[in-house]
């Protein structure tokens, strides 16, 4: 072997243990939710500046992010959108469709399963409760994330940095109650994480409501996809939200713990 080549293999060789450092960082804040340097170096056995470069880079490429604590770390959205990348071709879609077929025939509505696309939500699974009947199916549509039930579930937990990147400044108006401004939409995403859930009336269509709740990575614990339960406002009225969202919940609950039971095996 020629010099130029041993030190090719050494730099290699670098090069990958500084990978598998990374992703050791990742999996412990993943496992931790908010964690700080000192205590990462102390789980790896290495030197704290080690872990603060790791940190930096990660973070430049939003693969962590400041928790609220300053000094704490938390995974960032560039996580989350590698699992909106893959999500429809994970066995999500196939575990929830049993439970999107139910749903949509106790509510005799459209179920849909959705995750973010840009500014947008796209459906990568829909239920009828007519599904023996030729309709146009909405998987594949895109729909804009601020004016969908889905949508609010996908971007609640995003920084108001997040957001702006992510919507952009300008929130159009697709009817007179489209929420069109970024910080009446933070006030609504308050809320949306506090009940853990997300409703929209007549945001995106006239006479359309809609109500959704998140499904989970069962690895990060962050949200990946939402199930939403869409209708008439005359039959899917206000005072009817909570209690849709219950119900969207406990499917959700009977979803992520066959997510577990598939990773556990």
């Amino acid at each position: 072997m020629t010099d130029s080549e041993a030190q090719g293999t050494e730099a290699r060789g670098k090069t990958v243990h500084a990978v598998e450092r990374a992703i050791d960082v990742l999996e412990i804040v993943a496992s931790e939710r908010r964690i700080g340097v000192s205590e990462i170096a102390l789980r790896l056995g290495v030197h704290k500046s080690t872990v603060s470069r790791l940190i930096t880079s990660l973070q430049q490429r939003g693969f962590v992010e400041e928790a609220g604590v300053r000094g704490k770390y938390q995974l960032g959205f560039a996580v989350v959108r590698l699992a909106e990348a893959t999500v429809a071709q994970s066995g999500l879609v196939e575990i929830a469709q049993p439970e999107c077929d139910r749903l949509a025939d106790a509510f005799g509505e459209t179920v849909n399963l959705a995750v973010l696309d840009g500014a947008g939500t796209i459906n990568v699974l829909e239920s009828r409760s007519d599904r023996r009947v030729a309709l146009r199916s909405w998987v594949g549509q895109v729909s804009p994330a601020h004016a969908t039930a889905t949508g609010k579930v996908l971007v609640s937990e995003l920084t108001r940095g997040q957001l702006q990147s992510r919507l952009g400044p300008d929130l159009p108006a697709l009817t007179p109650n489209t929420i069109t401004d970024l910080h009446a939409l933070g006030v609504e995403l308050a809320r949306v994480r506090s009940r853990g859930w997300a409703s929209t009336a007549e945001e995106l269509e006239a006479g359309l409501h809609s109500v959704a709740v998140p499904v989970r990575s069962q690895v990060t614990k962050r949200i990946v996809a939402s199930i939403c339960v869409s209708g008439p406002e005359y039959r899917l009225a206000r005072d009817r939200f909570e209690a849709v969202a219950l119900e969207l919940a406990g499917a959700v609950a009977r979803i992520e713990a066959q997510q577990s039971d598939g990773e556990a095996s």
